[in-house]
């Protein structure tokens, strides 16, 4: 069984000490084992990027941007080649791993437009003879933390700018799906960028302790579950590094009695099920307001049965299966438990069969859902819409914004007023009007509020280099000699 190894300073290396198992999620069946890395495999990762910092920090912005145009054709081509690779370790459906690799490339297009995003400001003669300018500079050592369910958008969202702004990076990818990460460095090289800038280091949580721990590694980005991210943030901020940990998701869809039902409906079964709900910003709930709700249950259930679930690799197959064994039992427990809280079962796709030993469950939808109840309360991370019934919009409104958590949330109408009320009124970090999985293209920046997000910057876009730089703002004055004197009063600028 062959062995994924770690990639450092350029090579690949592993001392196998510990590892861990990757499995084909449609098939059940174990396919590579992942080397989990030391401390001192961490450390060394670690002493790499710090190595090549100096050199890539005064690397010029044209050199960067070249790397990073390479790359997007590099991407561009081997797209079948890495989808293929998303869809054995992590169980999406082909067509969705290419998408996934599309809206990576988007930051990777961003990030080549660094001489633009990396320009300071200059005022000239803010006194007689002084000017003053400011400049962007790189923070230094990036630890970079990701998640299972996207293994090449998400860590394009946080190494592109990373680097682009000058730093170097060790990426700590989930150990689930490891692959991914490794073919990306393995194609930043082949763009150009210089040993020791990325690095990547597989593992558990001795790996990311120790990146948090580090006094080398000045930032981290990190995108997870709620309480995880929570633990990250504190964690490194106690060690005094700047971070942005992005947590978990209850994203609501509302549907107002003027939506247009059929639109609203298929929009609703393809956030929800897509890529098998194992998104952060999948439609969980959908809040039907007034009296639209029989006919809104009765279309999604309509188009649920159509759905064909199978392995990822199978052109026909529009959902793939969860990403462990462990994760698809908990998955349907908040189904077979909902009837239990008051529920109604509409879809249980736990009662649905597959062949093989796969990690497949079918989706499910849960009516009369309220606040409360665990359906409603936790992320479950899978194919399980609920539907929560509302009288007004107000009473919307006030539901969503009482959530702990703010990630997403869109709504359909057809009323312009009711959706610019929304946008005023929610407090989410990302709104889709008519648009059920709102997330931003690269040149936006991603991220919820309240429990969605610890650290005061969103991922990627242009907040992403506002937190993977350091302004310095230098003020100067070049005064003939005859023009030296003492003055011990206050600087003025008058």
């Amino acid at each position: 069984m062959s062995l994924i190894h770690h990639f450092i300073n350029g090579q690949e290396s592993a001392d196998a000490e510990r590892t861990g198992p990757v499995f084909n999620p449609a098939t059940g069946q174990q396919q590579h084992d992942v080397a989990f890395a030391s401390v001192a495999e961490v450390e060394a990762a670690i002493a790499a990027a710090k190595a090549a910092l100096p050199g890539w920090r005064a690397t010029g912005l044209i050199r960067r941007a070249d790397v990073f145009f390479r790359l997007r054709q590099l991407l561009k081509e081997r797209t079948p080649e890495l989808a293929a690779i998303l869809t054995s370790e992590h169980g999406k459906v082909l067509s969705d791993a290419a998408g996934e690799i599309s809206r990576g490339i988007e930051n990777v297009e961003f990030a080549a437009g660094l001489v633009h995003l990396l320009k300071g400001e200059h005022s000239e003669q803010v006194a007689r003879g002084v000017d003053v300018h400011s400049v962007k500079q790189p923070v230094g050592v990036v630890g970079a933390i990701t998640p299972f369910n996207f293994p090449v958008m998400v860590p394009l969202w946080m190494v592109t700018s990373a680097i682009a702004c000058g730093n170097t990076v060790v990426l700590k990818p989930s150990e689930k799906d490891p692959s991914a990460s490794l073919f990306l460095a393995k194609l930043f090289q082949e763009a150009g960028l210089p040993d020791g800038v990325l690095n990547v280091v597989h593992g558990d949580k001795v790996a990311v302790d120790t990146i948090l721990d580090s006094p080398d590694v000045r930032a981290v980005s990190f995108v997870g579950s709620t309480p995880i991210a929570k633990s990250i943030y504190e964690r490194a901020a106690g060690n005094g590094k700047r971070v942005q940990a992005l947590g978990g998701a209850k994203n609501h869809m509302v549907v107002m009695p003027d939506a247009d039902l059929e639109g609203a409906a298929d929009a609703a079964v393809s956030a929800a099920y897509g890529s098998a709900g194992e998104r952060c910003m999948a439609v969980s709930v959908l809040v039907a307001v007034g009296d639209v709700a029989d006919d809104l249950v009765e279309a999604v259930r309509s188009r649920m049965g159509a759905l064909r679930i199978g392995d990822g690799t199978d052109a026909a197959s529009e959902m793939g299966p969860l990403i462990t064994r462990e994760h698809r039992d908990k998955v349907a427990s908040y189904v077979t438990g909902a009837a239990a809280e008051g529920a109604t079962v509409v879809v249980d796709g736990t009662t649905q069969e597959f062949d093989g030993d796969g990690f497949f469950v079918g989706v499910s939808l849960v009516d009369h859902v309220k606040p409360g109840m665990k359906v409603y309360d936790d992320e479950i991370f899978g194919p399980v819409l609920s539907v929560v019934r509302v009288e007004t919009y107000e009473d919307a409104v006030e539901l969503i914004n009482a959530n702990r958590f703010a990630n997403g949330v869109a709504i359909f109408t057809r009323d312009g007023g009711t959706a610019r009320r929304f946008e005023f009124d929610i407090e989410v970090g990302m709104v889709g009007v008519n648009v059920p999985i709102p997330v931003p293209i690269g040149a936006y920046s991603f991220g919820g509020w309240k429990s969605s997000l610890f650290g005061d910057s969103h991922i990627y876009g242009p907040e992403s280099v506002h937190f993977y730089t350091r302004s310095k703002v230098v003020t100067s004055r070049w005064p003939e000699p005859s023009e030296s004197q003492i003055n011990l009063g206050f600087p003025s600028n008058h």
